[in-house]
């Protein structure tokens, strides 16, 4: 009697915190249960070169394994117009929304051939409902953040009121809002502890600009979907999935760590005689005797920040491996590559730390945070890093940088 087939379609914000988890989760679910095939829809932006070498590698190495994951890029569409947007995540959000044709086009032409299970939204990309809303097909969540965030996406429709009435707009050029009182502090069940309100995520602190609505309405299409599956698992986060069990919720799978073991080595171009000479260096240093510094494929620091930091290293005498990228130039652009690391560095660092560490730039992250070399890191908490951290048995010391990292860093 033959197996009957079925197909699970996803569509993910196209970052590559994002991207790499739907990958990997939809690898797990083929592999999970052979009547499963998948389909990701990808979302090009052309600005983001790294996301988009990611992209093509995907449907090479497909077609080069014997993969139940297939990838269909989407067309490409007209990108808003500064008039339209105040921050990136508003641009983002419109730009996705943009994809909607496009994407019912793609499931509908799948449905006509095989029986689509299911549609897999992310945290971003909720809009997309509606598309499977119209065919009728069960609609997820997959929520590549942790499941104490879920619970901050799910509850700030209420926290929305705490913010109106504590709150004030700020006098400066930031536009944040600010506490009226000092002492304000924030109750969200999936957190033991209360939140500072400089904890929040940039877009939630600026609530008259487009990005704070981008999270209201996600958030309140959350419970559209009739599961979530969480990136996370109950021995790292207990208090916050145990909170999610609440009537009213749609169900919440917590089925991490979800990673890629193999990271970018794979596809990314930049500098693969580096990386060997950079692994090298930790094969010829003592077992967790290296400090390892990496802020994210999206995060960078400032030059004031990089000095102090270089500062610190010296004086400490220990042995280091140091990620630092140059800051993004556009709202839409990732952090490059330094032209010249020794000009935003201390005047002789690189010459006095010689054989105590190495100053790179993009740097194989999976790949050394594995090495034994490694005792610790210092990480912007993506929650893709801390995955991979946890995974390796490497603590962390926290610099958040953007997005919801602060909240990362303070989630258990």
């Amino acid at each position: 009697m033959a197996m009957d087939k079925y197909e699970a379609v996803f569509i993910s914000t196209p970052t590559i915190g994002n991207l790499v988890p739907t990958v990997e989760f939809a690898h797990h679910l083929t592999r999970h249960d052979p009547r499963f095939s998948a389909t990701l829809l990808i979302i090009t932006v052309p600005e983001r070169t790294i996301v988009n070498l990611y992209t093509k590698s995907l449907a090479t190495a497909a077609s080069h394994s014997q993969s139940h994951v297939n990838f269909i890029h989407l067309p490409t569409v007209q990108p808003p117009t500064p008039d339209q947007y105040q921050s990136s995540l508003g641009y983002t959000s419109l730009f996705i929304d943009k994809h909607k044709p496009h994407v019912k086009h793609a499931i509908s032409t799948l449905a006509s051939t095989t029986s689509v299970a299911a549609l897999f939204v992310d945290m971003f990309t909720t809009s997309m409902i509606d598309i499977a809303q119209d065919l009728g097909i069960p609609c997820y969540l997959f929520f590549a953040s942790p499941a104490s965030f879920l619970g901050f996406m799910f509850h700030l429709p209420a926290l929305d009121t705490q913010l109106a009435v504590a709150f004030v707009d700020s006098d400066s050029h930031s536009g944040f809002i600010v506490p009226k009182d000092s002492a304000v502090e924030l109750i969200v069940p999936t957190f033991s502890k209360p939140l500072p309100p400089s904890m929040l995520p940039s877009h939630v602190l600026k609530r008259n600009k487009d990005g704070y609505f981008c999270f209201l309405e996600n958030a309140r299409r959350y419970t559209e979907t009739i599961g979530i599956v969480v990136n996370t698992f109950l021995e790292l986060e207990p208090h916050a999935i145990e909170s999610l069990s609440i009537s009213g919720l749609p169900p919440v799978y917590p089925v991490g760590p979800i990673l890629d073991h193999a990271g970018a080595s794979r596809w990314h171009p930049d500098g693969a005689q580096q990386q060997d000479s950079i692994m090298e260096w930790l094969d010829q240093q003592p077992p967790s005797s290296v400090v390892f510094l990496c802020f994210g494929s999206m995060g960078s620091l400032e030059g004031p920040q990089l000095r102090e930091i270089a500062i610190g290293l010296e004086r400490s005498g220990y042995r280091f491996l140091w990620s630092i990228r140059e800051p993004r130039k556009g709202k839409l652009d990732l952090p490059g590559e330094y032209t010249n690391v020794e000009a935003v560095l201390p005047a002789g660092f690189l010459d006095r730390t010689a054989g105590l560490g190495i100053v790179c730039g993009w740097v194989q992250q999976v790949r050394v945070l594995s090495h034994q070399a490694i005792r610790g890191f210092v990480s912007h908490c993506g929650w893709n890093s801390i995955l991979e951290s946890v995974w390796h048995g490497v603590p962390i010391a926290t610099w958040p940088v953007y997005a919801e990292q602060q909240m990362n860093a303070l989630s258990w």
